[in-house]
């Protein structure tokens, strides 16, 4: 049986005018050509459970689906963004007029499974390894259920099977990702991946986080990895024992994290000397007032505004350049914040700088909130959550100003001079880090 692998990439803004900025501000897209050009994780590890009986496809079609070619497949297994779902629906369509079962699943099937049931022969719910191994033999049975509900079961990383990179063009990417734990302690109001997908955070041991590198490498010597992680450094003892076993491979690598790490000097140390290029960190906001209730249980991120400066210097000082993340529209926050983000960014030091519209996905409880309280423009709008449309009426100002503020402030965040001092003030003062390191100490020094 031909089983295809089909993942959906590749995610525009609605916005015609940020479009036709971002042809001239390639900064401002890098960080998300990359996340939209990364391969898909989720098809990939599922195609690593797949037994050899089934002849697999990974395909990715990051273009018009009403004009791609479907290949020969007797079922596929679709995954998307919420942005590119309707062009998923689509796909399935034209499979299921050819014959083909089609299988859905990923984060927004799991937040709306009965919309998707509609459009497929059978979705999956949550995590997919637990009921994969049963829905492929119920595929080759003739007997593919309507749903398979991984929401009930367990499943540990323990027995995390090896993904199937072997399965990849791996020239046509710049890095390939790795996932070294699952979900998240914080439960942000804006963030579905943990709720919706692994309700509880766990740890992927690390001789299976490094034998998943070790495969890689067998593929692209020196790559270049990408932790696919909510948050990498959760655990830090789990994170020094990683650090350390990479630090004997020679890879560069990048990853996603909270300004906690900047407390651990050795954590620091160790990330540096292990390969670490760069993480990005939420601050999503310049002002506490758009950070108050943001994380649902403990407010925790309102509680490090005081430290975000200080953070960002001890991180950089170890030559680990940070990717500021932004996010525009929170409550609460009027005009004034774009001022704030930009003013921020340049005296902060900030090496790179990531700024997005706040987004109401489905399945979070932030979509639920604007639901209730008749914000949300269309509440179908799913071609809209591309993290630079607005789905929703803000608080403090109006949609129109919300956009044109955001445009405004690309612009300057993004114009290839303010870019080019930004960097040239990290260089400076990682060297000055390094000199000062180096300094033998005196006698005032000592304690």
């Amino acid at each position: 049986m031909r089983l295809g692998f089909v993942a959906l990439s590749g995610v525009r803004a609605h916005d015609r005018e940020l479009t036709r900025l971002g042809l001239t501000l390639p900064g401002f897209v890098d960080r998300n050509r990359v996340i939209a050009s990364l391969p898909s994780l989720g098809l990939l590890t599922l195609a690593g459970l797949t037994p050899a009986a089934f002849d697999v496809e990974y395909v990715e079609l990051p273009g018009d689906v009403e004009k791609a070619d479907l290949g020969a497949f007797d079922a596929v297994a679709i995954s998307s963004f919420s942005a590119r779902i309707k062009d998923a629906y689509r796909l399935a369509e034209r499979y299921r007029e050819n014959g083909v079962k089609v299988i859905l699943g990923g984060l927004h099937v799991s937040a709306l499974p009965a919309e998707a049931m509609g459009q497929a022969d059978s979705v999956v719910v949550g995590e997919g390894e637990p009921v994969w191994p049963e829905l492929l033999a119920d595929l080759r049975a003739g007997r593919l259920r309507r749903v398979y509900d991984a929401r009930s079961r367990s499943f540990s990383l323990e027995a995390a099977p090896m993904p199937r990179f072997e399965l990849l063009d791996a020239g046509r990417y710049n890095r390939l990702t790795v996932q070294t734990q699952r979900g998240c302690p914080f439960r942000c109001e804006f963030c579905a991946a943990s709720l919706l997908i692994s309700p509880r955070y766990q740890i992927k041991p690390v001789a299976k986080v490094m034998a998943e590198i070790h495969r890689i490498k067998e593929i692209v010597p020196q790559p270049f990895i990408e932790f696919a992680d909510d948050n990498s450094f959760v655990n830090k003892t789990h994170a020094r024992a990683l650090m350390r076993a990479l630090a004997e491979e020679g890879v560069r690598w990048f990853t996603e994290t909270d300004v906690s790490v900047a407390q651990d000097d050795t954590l620091l140390g160790l990330m540096r000397d292990s390969g670490c290029a760069q993480v990005l960190i939420g601050f999503e906001s310049p002002a506490r007032t758009g950070l108050e209730g943001l994380e649902r249980h403990s407010n925790w991120k309102a509680r490090q505004w005081d430290h975000y400066f200080d953070a960002i210097r001890r991180i950089q000082d170890h030559g680990i350049t940070v990717n500021g993340c932004f996010i525009l529209g929170l409550d609460g926050t009027g005009p004034e914040s774009f001022e704030q983000v930009f003013e921020f960014v340049r005296d902060s030091g900030l090496y790179e700088v990531q700024v997005t519209i706040q987004t109401a996905f489905p399945g979070t409880p932030l979509y639920q909130r604007l639901l209730q309280k008749g914000r949300l423009l269309r509440p179908d709008a799913w071609e809209l959550c591309t993290l630079f449309d607005v789905n929703f009426r803000p608080t403090h100002m109006t949609v129109a100003e919300l956009e044109a503020g955001f445009r405004g402030l690309v612009t300057r965040l993004y114009d290839a001079e303010f870019t080019r001092a930004r960097k040239r003030g990290y260089h400076r003062q990682a060297r000055a880090a390094l000199r000062e390191t180096r300094r033998p100490s005196t006698e005032e020094d000592q304690p």
